[in-house]
């Protein structure tokens, strides 16, 4: 059974609203209902590494970047600013 993820776009089964598994491109909003559904525990982590092919790593990035920065902080193009700015900071 496929984790069910509110507020991302339906592929095809039924009533399930996850993003598609062998969907490969991640939104922000993609990213963003993967965390809020691990976090409202709907769906465990292993879960989710294991339904969408993620490392640990990877979500828990996504996690801290989404803690520091909010939903745009999880856009791939904003990473190399948001990084070199906390490196600024503590150096």
């Amino acid at each position: 059974m496929e984790p069910e993820i509110a507020g991302a776009a339906n592929h095809g089964s039924g009533a399930s609203s996850e993003p598609a598994p062998s969907n490969r491109r991640w939104t922000v909003r993609r990213k963003a209902a993967i965390v809020e559904a691990v976090r409202s525990g709907r769906v465990s982590l292993a879960a989710i590494c294991q339904a969408y092919k993620l490392s640990i790593e990877e979500f828990l990035a996504w996690e801290r970047d989404m803690d520091r920065y909010g939903v745009p902080g999880l856009r791939a193009t904003r990473y190399q600013i948001y990084r070199q700015t906390d490196t600024q900071k503590t150096g």
